[in-house]
């Protein structure tokens, strides 16, 4: 219903583009700002409305399954959908809307993890070529944006944009519609969901990790997990049994995904002593890509398993096919196949291939937001702090 799209998977040709696009999309926030603001609220509002309502499925289906029979709807041209996707959706917007009205830092973070879970659930990393590609280019993109941008254009290109905050679409369509001084005119400006912020203990301080360096580790995250899942099930036995002779069997029963996650949080917690010390804007991913790929590559060559993982290691219709039988008739979802797949084959398929792990993945990436500070935002509210979609950390 929501998200008609099937799961896209990233090759080599959109991870050495997707640096240079996301670099135009900066210049571009950078120039023309005032100009775009409106547009790029509204259309953030709603992606961030679609992709809550995809989180909130799950648990409406849940919620609705002892009271209501899985009947589709019908809506006329609009679709037929069951009151679980009705449900969630209508859940979705009403939080968007309060988020609009109030801008509250919490609100927001929840439109954020949406972000998060959706952007993971529905990309994958093909191979460790591709993830090599992707994180790479990236880390290229946040060290150059965050510090050499201002010797190019005499202002950091990427803390400005980070820290804009937007305008209120209530409070522009108040204005030009002149619907007068009282009606739409206190409505907070909004810091849009592309980063999650918690406040510190004593209030003084915002901690914030931006969402791209939640989603860009958690593809690999998931790439590894899968991996690790895939060669489980060849080799018919636990995680890592065979492997080269000299190889210890402790580093044997090592996963890739433990491996990988324990190096991101190394990362992070570097990134944090950095950001401490020079009291400056940091790139997050100057050290989470070498925490999580240096340590992932090192032991996948130990382990005789770099050029199977570097070389799209899941090329096989037949491991796809079968999460598309014996399905209850929950539409919603289009996936590789032609035509809708069913939620729960898609959900099947998404704990299958190791996306289980992507909502514990984001909630543990979030303790590590206490580990950035930023100053308080001025009075009233939070939301005077804008924020970007890029992958780097932040600091005022």
């Amino acid at each position: 219903m929501f998200l008609g799209m099937g799961i896209q998977t990233i090759d080599s040709t959109q991870a050495l583009f997707l640096p240079i696009g996301a670099s135009v999309s900066l210049l571009v926030m950078f120039f023309f700002f005032d100009s775009v603001q409106v547009v790029f609220t509204i259309c953030t509002a709603v992606l961030a409305t679609i992709a809550f309502a995809f989180l909130l499925l799950p648990m409406c289906q849940y919620l609705t399954r002892p009271c209501s029979p899985q009947n589709k709807i019908s809506f006329g041209c609009c679709g037929r959908f069951t009151a679980a996707e009705l449900l969630s959706f209508s859940l979705s917007v009403m939080l968007v809307l309060i988020w609009v009205l109030t801008g509250h830092w919490l609100l927001m973070d929840a439109l954020a993890m949406g972000l998060c879970v959706a952007m993971i659930a529905f990309v994958r990393l093909p191979s460790l070529k591709v993830s090599c590609l992707l994180l790479s280019g990236l880390l290229i993109y946040d060290v150059f944006w965050v510090f050499f941008s201002a010797y190019i254009f005499n202002s950091n290109v990427m803390v400005k944009v980070a820290t804009q905050p937007a305008d209120n679409p209530l409070d522009v369509l108040s204005r030009k519609l002149h619907l007068g001084p009282n009606v739409g005119r206190d409505v907070p400006r909004l810091s849009l969901p592309g980063k999650l912020v918690f406040p510190s203990s004593t209030g003084s301080h915002f901690s914030m990790l931006g969402i791209g360096d939640i989603v860009m580790p958690g593809l690999l995250l998931c790439f590894v997990l899968r991996y690790d899942n895939y060669k489980k099930q060849a080799n018919g036995d636990s995680c890592g049994a065979s492997g080269p002779a000299n190889i210890s069997g402790r580093m044997q029963k090592v996963s890739y995904f433990h491996c990988t996650l324990i190096g991101y949080f190394v990362g992070l917690l570097t990134a944090t002593v950095a950001s401490r010390i020079h009291r400056a804007a940091q790139p997050a991913l100057l050290y989470l890509v070498p925490f999580t790929l240096l340590p992932l590559l090192t032991m996948a060559y130990l382990k005789g398993d770099l050029r199977r993982m570097w070389s799209e290691p899941f090329h096989s219709k037949a491991s796809s096919s079968r999460f598309l039988e014996d399905a209850p008739d929950i539409p919603g979802i289009v996936g590789r196949a032609s035509g809708p797949v069913p939620f729960a084959a898609f959900a099947r398929e998404q704990r299958s291939h190791g996306n289980q792990y992507l909502v514990i993945s984001s909630s543990l990436l979030v303790v590590g937001t206490r580990l950035h500070r930023l100053p308080a935002p001025s009075a009233p509210e939070c939301q005077r702090e804008t924020l970007r979609t890029g992958p780097a950390l932040v600091q005022r």
